[in-house]
């Protein structure tokens, strides 16, 4: 069987966010912050081939490791990414992200009357249904969709 060449470099050590819908990648460029990234190398390829989605993204963040919670934030825009922890060029973990049960400073709230919107502070929303994909405000209880949030 003959192995094609990678799309993307591989990386000695770092995390890899694959399964990346392609509309989507620069919301998760966004929601980690990758712009402000001093060390290490970062490598995104966009609209590449795959067999389960058609096309997607996959991002490689070389020499960085992130916490689980900001992982997990990840759901909020990608609910369905694999992660894969890399050292010495292998995967030594792998797995999904899943939704916290707490949101905090990363989607707005969608009622213009929250405080939330009005004064200097960060979001805090509950998940009431992570199979719908339903959050609730902690400040005006306003229920929302995943699906139309917008990131702070």
């Amino acid at each position: 069987m003959k192995r094609e060449e990678l799309m993307v470099a591989a990386i000695k050590n770092g995390t890899v966010i694959d399964h990346i819908p392609s509309g989507k990648l620069f919301e998760v460029v966004s929601l980690l912050r990758l712009a402000e990234v001093q060390t290490g190398s970062i490598m995104i390829g966009c609209n590449l081939a795959s067999g389960k989605m058609g096309t997607k993204s996959i991002i490689k963040i070389a020499d960085k490791f992130f916490s689980d919670a900001e992982l997990n934030q990840l759901s909020v825009v990608a609910p369905n990414v694999t992660l894969c922890i890399i050292r010495d060029y292998e995967v030594a973990e792998k797995r999904r992200v899943s939704l916290p049960q707490e949101l905090k400073g990363i989607v707005r709230c969608g009622n213009p009357k929250c405080i939330t919107n009005n004064e200097p502070m960060d979001t805090h929303f509950h998940v009431v249904s992570a199979e719908k994909g339903t959050i609730s405000c902690h400040y005006c209880n306003k229920e929302q969709s995943l699906d139309s949030v917008k990131l702070v």
